[in-house]
């Protein structure tokens, strides 16, 4: 059975019609790509999936559930998380203040309650243990490489055991060893049974990790299938509207 199964979701915003009649299925454990060109929908598509947007038309299943989300606090209730492009993270703070970003644990009694900051530090080594990433919990975000912060997004999704993660743009302006890194990280997901919907316009990372790709032009699935069977020439053919359907 799908994680996630969507069924003919639309989303209108006004006159503009941004996703059109999209289904797409998701397994534990798996990796896919979703591409297309700007103003294709995927950003769209994926909002939708982490609560931002509520669909105009179709369903939402998560593990043969119906679901409705309406916020995104309904979405990491679900299990489901996203990484934005932008990372969101406080350059002024520490990776570990960062992973627990509004969800600091306390300790204390009555009015006389402190950030724990032991438990935080210690859950965070363990997730980026489980990341293999080197990052430290005590590193300041603002002296982070492009990689590291990466990791940090990645494993405040942890902190929460979700069942999917949703990635905008991981690879986008970084360098090659970064990327490497963050390749890496995606593999670790998929390793934790994870489901992750990868939204690149680099198409080599995208083959890289990725088990199905998914492609999406003018709002509409022009092509689903495993990466194997597919190629970057397709795939470019497809955003562009030089092959039609795949």
């Amino acid at each position: 059975m799908p994680v996630l199964e969507l069924t003919g979701v639309s989303k209108n915003f006004g006159a503009i019609q941004a996703l059109i009649d999209v289904s797409l299925s998701l397994n534990a454990g798996e990796v896919v790509g979703l591409m297309g060109d700007n103003g294709a929908g995927k950003s769209t598509l994926v909002k939708i999936v982490a609560g931002n947007f509520v669909q105009s038309e179709g369903t939402i299943q998560l593990d043969g559930r119906k679901v409705a989300f309406h916020k995104p606090a309904d979405a990491r209730a679900a299990g489901i998380e996203i990484v934005y492009q932008d990372l969101a993270l406080c350059d002024n703070l520490s990776a570990a203040e960062n992973v627990y970003l509004g969800r600091a644990p306390t300790r204390g009694f009555g009015p006389f309650m402190v950030l724990d900051y032991r438990t935080m530090f210690q859950r965070t080594a363990e997730l980026f243990a489980e990341l293999k990433s080197e990052t430290r919990p005590r590193d300041l975000v603002r002296r982070m490489s492009g990689g590291q912060r990466q990791a940090v997004a990645i494993a405040r999704t942890r902190l929460s055991k979700p069942k999917i993660v949703l990635m905008d743009e991981p690879t986008a302006a970084i360098s090659v060893r970064q990327v490497a890194e963050v390749l890496n990280l995606i593999r670790r997901l998929r390793d934790h049974d994870i489901a992750v919907v990868l939204i690149s316009h680099r198409m080599p990372d995208v083959f890289a990790v990725a088990d199905r790709i998914v492609v999406l032009r003018r709002g509409e699935k022009v092509a689903d299938k495993p990466i194997a069977q597919s190629s970057p020439e397709e795939v470019t053919g497809l955003i562009t509207g030089a092959i039609e359907v795949a």
